[in-house]
């Protein structure tokens, strides 16, 4: 069983396709600078291939892909009907979704209900949902949910503090994101550790240009740091994270803005754009703080305490921990990060080995031999729970 992932981004598209009998990789690849002018990156076992093609919207990368699996040179399949599903990550699913599910009309119309709650992400979620549909008609497509894995959260971690009548009528609550990579690293975090997954308690940290951390108590999500929407927990690469929301009139005011407007501040040229100037890119924080930029070096600061703060947290709400996970870009690849944030984790009983820690891009044990809690870094790979899902949900 062949099954095409695709994750549709505002201008962007990766997609991997992957044999799910051995669950081996068979292509992966990006289309960028969709409705710009359009770049794919196609790659294969061995075959690498890379074009400036046309894409003026998500519909033609689409096809774009179709036609790069199936090409003489560098395909993998001989035709399109050698993809037997398509599974689709959707950011948001609101109370509706807590599972994959075979997207069916209702819940095409589901997902387009949530788009007010999350709309930089679910509209390009939903194109490339429509895109596949119309370019391949029959072939059964599967949404994944960023916040499925939440859905195990109880009351007490997801209600706000605000009148309940704003819950009933708006689900005004925090759902979570990132839900299937924090999926994927406690469940390998598990098996590093030797527990049942059902008797660990693990905290993972997500940190990508987005970020967040998750409190995942006998494989189940208890509190996770983003909310309503993507924008809420870390200071993140562009966005601001937690703030007093007494902050959003201010600027209002101050600032002669529209709540929309301060909104795309917040979500867009925050967090360590916003404190450092300099980039949202860690590496060029990295870079500049080596040359002495207070502000790109007081951006990395805020990170790394942000993060040391939830996973303390996180610690307390499991009454106990085992772990703490880094994954995603900067969870896999930035040592510093890694070793700044377990600075403040001590108390726990973390403790690193430094020269363990400068590795990258691989899924290990940095601790030191005798630390009573471990510190592991496991690359994600979101695809595959996607992948897997869309088989689950197909047979179910």
């Amino acid at each position: 069983m062949n099954v095409l992932v695709i994750n549709c981004g505002s201008s962007s598209l990766k997609y991997q396709l992957l044999d799910m009998n051995s669950e081996k990789l068979l292509v992966k690849g990006l289309c960028e600078r969709i409705g710009i002018d359009g770049f794919l990156k196609h790659s294969a076992p061995s075959k690498n291939y890379e074009a400036n093609v046309p894409m003026p919207d998500h519909e033609a990368a689409v096809k774009v892909v179709m036609d790069a699996l199936i090409d003489k040179d560098h395909g993998v399949l001989t035709s399109m009907s050698e993809i037997h599903a398509i599974g689709h990550r959707v950011v948001h699913g609101g109370e509706r979704f807590s599972d994959s599910v075979v997207i069916t009309d209702e819940v095409e119309q589901a997902i387009e209900d949530c788009c007010d709650i999350a709309p930089l992400h679910n509209p390009p979620n939903l194109i490339g949902i429509r895109a596949c549909k119309k370019i391949m008609p029959g072939v059964p497509q599967v949404g994944v949910f960023d916040t499925a894995f939440h859905a195990t959260m109880p009351e007490k971690a997801y209600l706000y503090a605000i009148p309940y009548e704003l819950y009933e009528k708006y689900k005004i609550r925090k759902y979570g994101f990132h839900g299937t990579s924090h999926k994927y690293v406690s469940t390998l975090a598990a098996e590093m550790l030797g527990k049942p997954y059902d008797q660990a308690k693990v905290v993972t940290c997500h940190l990508g240009n987005g970020a967040s951390v998750c409190a995942v108590d006998k494989g189940r999500s208890i509190d996770t740091s983003m909310g309503f929407t993507p924008l809420e927990g870390l200071a993140m690469g562009t966005r601001s994270g937690d703030i007093d929301p007494a902050v959003i009139p201010f600027v209002m005011q101050k600032e002669d803005m529209t709540a929309q407007q301060v909104l795309d501040v917040l979500n867009k040229k925050s967090g360590m754009m916003g404190i450092s100037c300099v980039s949202s890119d860690f590496r060029d924080l990295a870079t500049a703080a080596e040359q002495g930029n207070k502000r790109a070096e007081a951006s990395l600061e805020v990170f790394c305490y942000r993060v040391a703060q939830y996973v303390g947290s996180y610690a307390a709400s499991m009454n106990g921990l085992d772990a703490v996970v880094f994954t995603a870009g900067i969870g896999e690849n930035d040592s510093y990060v890694r070793e700044k944030v377990c600075s403040y984790l001590g108390f726990l009983g973390l403790e690193i080995d430094t020269e363990k820690n400068k590795q990258r891009g691989q899924a290990m044990d940095f601790s030191k031999p005798d630390a009573k809690v471990r510190a592991l870094a496991i690359p994600t790979n979101e695809e595959l729970v996607i992948a897997r899902d869309t088989k689950m949900a197909l047979k179910g």
